[in-house]
């Protein structure tokens, strides 16, 4: 499997950085290398324990950068267009291939092409409310 850039981020608001091997969504755990110490110890995370996982460009990001979080008129997507709201009330909006709420988690692509994250998988028993927009 690919090593995949990751941002894990818990429940509880504590963020991990770093890099996977073992991430697949059928799992429910997997090990994070601190971006740190890459080749140090793997550290393993426990899905459950999770809001999300984001699959990111790089570490920084860009702090002053506002993400959009609606689709230009017009714009295509794979999938359906939904609007995830978590129990801290972050929103996040993308396209998911494949929501169901009886699985752990899905994949949701962001609606901002230039987000720095690619793709966020999302754990859905730490969700409020997950909301189909319209399709244009």
């Amino acid at each position: 499997m690919e090593r995949l850039q990751i941002v894990a981020r818990y429940r509880d608001g504590k963020i991990m950085k770093g890099f996977t091997n073992d991430f697949f969504p059928n799992k429910d755990r997997f090990h994070l290398f601190p971006h740190d110490n890459p080749s140090g110890s793997g550290i393993e995370v426990v899905l459950s324990r999770l809001k999300a996982v984001f699959i990111v460009r790089d570490f920084i990001g860009d702090p002053h950068y506002n993400e959009r979080k609606k689709y230009m008129e017009g714009e295509k997507v794979s999938g359906v267009k939904v609007e995830v709201t978590f129990e801290d009330g972050e929103v996040l909006v993308g396209s998911t291939l494949g929501y169901d709420p009886k699985r752990q988690g899905f994949f949701l692509f962001p609606a901002d092409p230039q987000s720095n994250n690619i793709r966020i998988f999302v754990v859905s028993s730490h969700l409020k409310n997950v909301r189909y927009l319209s399709l244009d």
